[in-house]
Order: C-alpha cells, then sequence, then structure tokens
C-alpha cells in the first residue's frame, strides 16, 4: 500500500468501454482485461468501487422526440444493471468477489444500494458495482459516480474514457488540440470542458473529491493512475 496514492477508489466505465471495437453490445475480452486490471487493485489492497454506464445498449436521450424522457432515462438504468452484471461475472471468473448494488430494487439480481453494507463490502475487499444510476431520471452515471464516490468516502474517481486526458477541444478532430495536466474545478464549469457533466462536476468540487482522467484503452493505465504515474489529466482544486 505504500506505493498507492489512494486507498479507496471509485472507477468510472463508459458503457462504450464494454463494446471494445464493435460500438455495441458487450466485448467480453474487453470485460475480461478490465477485470484483470481491476484484480490487481484488489490484490495490492485497494477498495474499488465501480459505476458503468450503458451507452452501448442504450443512453436515455435516445428516446427524445418520440419517447417520454422519464421512460427512456429509466431504461438506460436498466441497461447499467445488464453491463454491471457483465462486469460482475468478468470479475468473479478471475476470483475476485464482488457485489452489485442498485439503485432501483431488483432483488433476485442484486442488493439494493445501502450505504453502511456497500462501506463494509469494501473493507472486506469486495468489489461493489454500483448499477441503475441514481433511481431516478435526468440524472447520468457521471453524476451517480460523483454521488457514490461521496457516499463511500472514495478519495478519488478513476474516470476512464477513449482519450487519454482532457484537451481545450476534440483531439480526434483537432492536431493542434492542447492536452491539459492539470485543471480546478471551476475551470471545468467556466470552460465547459467535456469532462463530466455539470452537476457530476459540481458535486466532486463541493465534495472536494479529485477526477483522474485517463485512457482505458492502454493497458495497466488503472494500475499506473493508482501508484500516482504523470498519465491523464487531474481535476482539482
Amino acid at each position: 500500500m505504500d506505493c498507492c496514492k489512494y486507498k479507496r477508489v471509485m472507477l468510472k466505465l463508459s458503457g462504450e468501454a464494454l463494446s471494445g471495437e464493435n460500438g455495441f453490445g458487450i466485448d467480453f475480452d474487453v470485460a475480461q482485461r478490465i477485470s484483470t486490471e481491476i484484480k490487481e487493485l484488489v490484490e495490492m489492497g485497494i477498495e474499488v468501487g465501480a459505476v458503468v454506464g450503458a451507452g452501448n445498449i442504450w443512453r436515455g436521450r435516445n428516446g427524445e422526440g418520440s419517447m417520454d424522457r422519464t421512460t427512456a432515462d429509466y431504461m438506460g438504468m436498466l441497461a447499467t444493471c445488464i453491463n454491471a452484471l457483465a462486469l460482475q461475472d468478468s470479475l468473479e471468473s478471475i476470483g475476485v468477489k464482488t457485489r452489485v448494488q442498485t439503485a432501483i430494487e431488483m432483488k433476485e439480481v442484486a442488493e439494493p444500494f445501502i450505504r453502511r453494507r456497500a462501506m463494509r463490502h469494501l473493507e472486506k475487499g469486495r468489489v461493489v458495482i454500483f448499477a441503475a444510476g441514481t433511481g431516478n431520471p435526468y440524472f447520468s452515471t457521471d453524476t451517480t459516480a460523483a454521488l457514490r464516490a461521496a457516499e463511500i468516502e472514495a478519495d478519488v474517481i478513476l474516470l476512464a474514457k477513449k482519450v487519454d486526458g482532457v484537451y481545450n477541444k476534440d483531439p480526434k478532430k483537432y492536431d493542434d488540440a492542447i492536452k491539459y495536466d492539470k485543471l480546478s474545478y471551476i475551470n471545468v464549469l467556466e470552460q465547459g470542458l467535456q469532462v463530466m457533466d455539470s452537476t457530476a462536476a459540481s458535486l466532486c468540487m463541493d465534495n472536494n473529491i479529485p477526477i483522474l482522467v485517463f485512457a482505458l484503452d492502454e493497458p495497466g493505465n488503472i494500475k499506473r493512475a493508482i501508484t500516482g504515474e504523470n498519465i491523464g489529466t487531474l481535476v482539482s482544486k
């Protein structure tokens, strides 16, 4: 643990991360790779919470214009449960004890979210995967990650993305895009940088939870983030 910068972390994975190059559905080879990296953290004594998005299956805003927004958002919440169960299965197949906790009760497949129980699981070395968002429409899984991180008293949010940090503009479209090594919460909010949505960023700012944005596609990056290597972009005070 002396080599680790953080003791308890919240890992935020996008749904697209689980889809690999397919762009849709679940690539189980990718899930296995991510699970192997999470296992390394557990073996180092790190307590790991995780939130998985659902962009590989359904986004609430996909229903805009043709569907009631609240209904569409609830569909997105249920899609996060599919991803959470897939990640759980992948982790347990390599010997990592896990619990899935959901904001919408579905007792046959997961526990309801109970803060004290979640913290006890973490203390016992179990990975806790938080699913079904906050249980409320109009809130993203970014906000879920920020909220759950505050509730379990996480030291940092590890925001795993397909880009290697935060840029002043889209690096895939602009060759002159500049990457930031460090940013303040205020920078993110005032400049409208696409780190997290404004609700999530404000929640992190109010509770002083740093956000480390890094590329998930690079094997070993999760461990590098934990050990304090200079990767990605750190958002803090």
